[in-house]
């Protein structure tokens, strides 16, 4: 299985570097971004391993749950889309469609 990540997950990375880089510490932010991505990278191997999100509750919406942030992606036949990492206490909306930007 491919992973991509949409857009809204690129830039969800990215504001995380940022904040990092602000608070001093960029080192630390990198090293927590690996660590999501490797934390990501298993999904393949068990696609089923995030539980369904629970604002809707579908089969093919889940979540890995890494450190106090939500890792949230779209199951597909072939393809897992990476469409939100964000702090684990916000509600889930999603918008737009997942663009293809592969890891």
């Amino acid at each position: 299985m491919k992973i991509l990540f949409s857009e809204s997950a690129l830039r969800d990375l990215e504001d995380l570097k940022i904040f990092y880089i602000e608070e001093g510490v960029p080192e630390i932010g990198e090293k927590f971004i690996v660590k999501i991505i490797k934390h990501i990278e298993t999904i393949p191997d068990n696609p089923k391993i995030g539980r369904k999100v629970p604002e809707f509750n579908l089969e093919n919406i889940r979540e890995l749950i890494h450190g106090l942030f939500r890792i949230v992606y779209l199951l597909e036949k072939k393809l897992i889309h990476v469409i939100r990492i964000w702090r684990s206490e916000r509600l889930l909306s999603l918008s737009g469609t997942p663009a293809n930007s592969e890891i």
